[in-house]
């Protein structure tokens, strides 16, 4: 266990990461939530977005106000930051238990999407040139609990655990804005029903599911409070469901279209190399 010393010279050490962190957290807070209209569809902006901006801006390729020792050292303090987040789902979970059973399975079908977002995903990262951190990459869309559960199975330094982290990432800078235009140009099909837009909005990332949701409940004002219903607690389900999902499926599912794909691919992309070096010479 760490005394007191250590965790304040730890904090003298690693001062501008723990100022700068929640410097950023008020700002992004102020400037707070943004919409506006493209075409039939609505774009949400949530805070999550500028804090990632504002820190990719400050990070030490660009302002340099952290440098890169201190980016390392915030590395694991992501899984303390989103600890929180993680126990909310459980309680949330336990609320919402005779709802969930009422719903009926169709909540439960949708975690074997995870299947073609394997085989889809893996394959395109190693392409890419990727390497282990294709099995984190790809056998998910990587939010909180999947980052908790990388760094559990592979460690918080992995390779795999760089790739969960990447697309958390990307996720919370695109996926918020993604995921509400798309369930809004979904809607204006008129091919679905609000109840079935909500429940699909629940993909266990809760500012996805905020994203989308909220989206909803601005075309559909007569539905809003069961869309919201039916998106926490679907977003609760697939995140519980998610964790079994990805240890018996998706995540050996990843690890086995690695082992397959890899050797193949690396040896192609050694290949053009050695041509392009023929080339030169």
């Amino acid at each position: 266990m760490e005394t007191s010393t250590t965790i304040t010279e730890r904090f003298k050490k690693n001062w501008k990461v723990y100022v700068g962190a929640y410097a950023i957290l008020i700002v992004a807070d102020l400037i707070g939530e943004f919409q506006f209209s493209v075409g039939p569809g609505l774009v949400l902006i949530f805070p999550i977005f500028y804090g990632i901006i504002f820190g990719v801006l400050l990070g030490p390729d660009l302002a340099k106000f952290f440098s890169k020792r201190e980016v390392e050292a915030a590395s694991p303090l992501i899984l303390v930051a989103i600890a929180p987040f993680i126990v909310k789902l459980g309680v949330i979970a336990g609320g919402n238990v005779p709802m969930l059973i009422e719903v009926g399975p169709a909540l439960l079908l949708q975690e074997f999407g995870n299947i073609a977002t394997v085989l889809v995903a893996v394959p395109l990262a190693l392409f890419l040139g990727f390497k282990r951190e294709a099995i984190g990459a790809g056998h998910s869309i990587n939010r909180e609990t999947n980052l908790a559960l990388i760094s559990d199975i592979y460690g918080p330094s992995s390779p795999e655990m760089r790739g969960t982290l990447s697309v958390y990432i990307i996720g919370g800078l695109i996926g918020t804005i993604y995921f509400g235009f798309l369930a809004t140009l979904v809607a204006s099909t008129g091919l679905f029903h609000p109840y079935a837009l909500g429940m699909s909005s629940g993909v266990g990332a809760g500012i996805m599911m905020a994203a989308a949701t909220s989206s909803l409940a601005h075309m559909y004002p007569a539905f809003e409070q069961d869309i919201l219903t039916l998106g926490g607690a679907s977003d609760t389900l697939t995140g519980l469901t998610g964790i079994y999902a990805a240890v018996f499926i998706a995540i050996p599912l990843a690890s086995k279209v690695y082992s397959i794909l890899e050797p193949k691919i690396n040896k192609r992309h050694k290949n053009n190399e050695d041509k392009e070096e023929t080339k030169i010479l």
